[in-house]
């Protein structure tokens, strides 16, 4: 079986290194990086592609909410879990809203943080130790967003990361990245994988990527089925949708 990989991003060397030996016990899990600001992590992560990136929010350059949203809507295979000292109930909505699956505080004891890794390598998302699946995330959602809203990044950037026939409250209660969502949106009005990569220009293995973790995160089988889900929960609209291409 292959290794978990990780990178870490926090500003504080000896913290890193206290993260890599707590890492190394484990022998399902392999290091393959650190970065210590925001910038350096987005390349790092595209550099690497890790399995799970272990990130500080408080970073030089780029916090790790933006990071987040940056390295996730670039590759949702990536999973992000957000390790900090901040412990901020707004915070721990606005990191999930961006992409994060996870979210941790510095203090969590070893055992917890490398259980909190394997549950979310599963698919699963985990709020300082509560475990959630893709339909509690999505009802823990529902109840905060009215209070939260959007994070300032998001209503900066607009429509960038919102695909076109989505709401904003939809794509608060929706476990999928930005990316994801425009890419679940093309599939639904019938693109191939080729016409998204033209149209979106990226690569067709990127967006086999992407569409590998909208299924999971949705618990479906295939493309038709996600189709079906992104229409019946309302995230397209239907006058705009046809049949997807297989």
């Amino acid at each position: 079986m292959e290794p978990i990989k990780l990178l870490i991003v926090d500003d504080h060397p000896l913290f890193r290194q206290g993260l890599v030996d707590v890492l190394e016990t484990d022998p399902s899990m392999l290091v393959v990086g650190e970065a210590a600001d925001g910038e350096s992590a987005v390349e790092r992560a595209a550099e690497l592609e890790p399995d799970i990136i272990l990130m500080d929010v408080n970073l030089p350059k780029m916090n790790g909410l933006q990071v987040t949203r940056r390295v996730v809507s670039q590759n949702s295979a990536m999973k992000v879990v957000i390790l900090t000292g901040y412990d901020d109930a707004e915070q721990v909505y606005h990191a999930l809203r961006l992409g994060a699956v996870a979210y941790c505080a510095k203090d969590v004891p070893p055992d917890e943080l490398l259980d909190t890794i394997h549950a979310v390598c599963e698919g699963a998302y985990v709020i300082n130790n509560q475990i959630m699946t893709d339909e509690e995330l999505q009802a823990w959602f529902q109840r905060r967003a009215t209070r939260y809203g959007t994070y300032p990044t998001e209503a900066a950037e607009g429509a960038e990361g919102q695909p076109a026939g989505t709401s904003a409250s939809t794509a608060a209660v929706t476990p999928l990245s930005p990316r994801e969502m425009e890419i679940l949106e093309l599939v639904t009005r019938g693109a191939s994988n080729k016409e998204i990569a033209h149209r979106l220009t990226i690569s067709e293995q990127t967006v086999k990527n992407h569409m590998t973790a909208v299924l999971r995160k949705l618990r479906v089988d295939d493309r038709t089925q996600a189709a079906v889900y992104a229409l019946r929960h309302g995230w397209v609209r239907l006058e705009a949708a046809r049949p997807p291409s297989q």
